[in-house]
């Protein structure tokens, strides 16, 4: 089995990458692999709403021109994630969103029914709202949430100063040891015969505005 974890850091190896690190530690002394994806510096494009995701036979974005499609493929082979930024304005890294936006749409079958969890990162708040946008990704693509022992929340601001903030770096181990938990609960269900429950086969959309709704003048 493999964790990815998504760096949605522009800075490489900042307090981002070292709580994914404290994550990985906990969750590879389970026995399982993991790798850390780094978003990079370069631009992401935003979504534009074409669909033409939705008329491929291959479940990636038609926009090739960044690091999208990459952590896709990267994501079709692991069983299990982490999401991790910096607090933006009481929100994730502007790319991060971008790049979460088209792959959960684009790709949504590479995670379904996979384990996933997140973690965000600031000199003093905002982590609590990007926590909370970058959490509803999960559940609207049916992947059970990975918990820890309070939200997944940590402080620092200048590099590796997180590492000072031992209830921040406890939240973390905790978050790695049970992604990796539900990640065996999972297999250990597949081995059994159990498996994910499918998804109906016509997703059904309900549209607060009706046609035949009169507009009162």
């Amino acid at each position: 089995m493999k964790a990815l974890l998504l760096n949605g850091s522009p800075n490489e190896k900042g307090n981002t990458y070292k709580i994914l690190t404290e994550i990985a530690k906990k969750i590879e002394e389970e026995g399982i692999e993991t790798e850390i994806f780094w978003i990079g510096k370069e631009a992401v494009h935003g979504c534009t709403a074409c669909y033409s995701c939705k008329k491929n036979d291959s479940p990636r974005c038609v926009i090739n021109t960044d690091v999208v499609n990459s952590f896709v493929d990267k994501a079709e082979e692991a069983d299990g994630y982490i999401f991790a930024s910096p607090v933006y304005y009481a929100s994730p890294n502007g790319s991060l969103m971008a790049l979460m936006n088209r792959a959960f749409f684009a790709s949504d079958s590479v995670f379904h029914g996979k384990p996933g969890g997140v973690a965000a990162i600031a000199r003093r708040a905002g982590t609590i709202s990007a926590y909370d946008v970058m959490a509803k990704y999960l559940p609207d693509n049916g992947m059970p949430v990975a918990p820890s022992q309070y939200w997944p929340v940590a402080f620092g601001m200048s590099d590796g100063e997180v590492i000072q903030d031992d209830e921040g770096m406890q939240i973390m181990r905790m978050l790695g040891k049970n992604l990796a938990w539900l990640m065996k609960c999972i297999d250990a269900g597949k081995k059994a015969g159990l498996e994910a429950p499918q998804l109906e086969d016509r997703k059904i959309y309900t549209n607060f505005i009706r046609k035949d709704m009169k507009v009162k003048e």
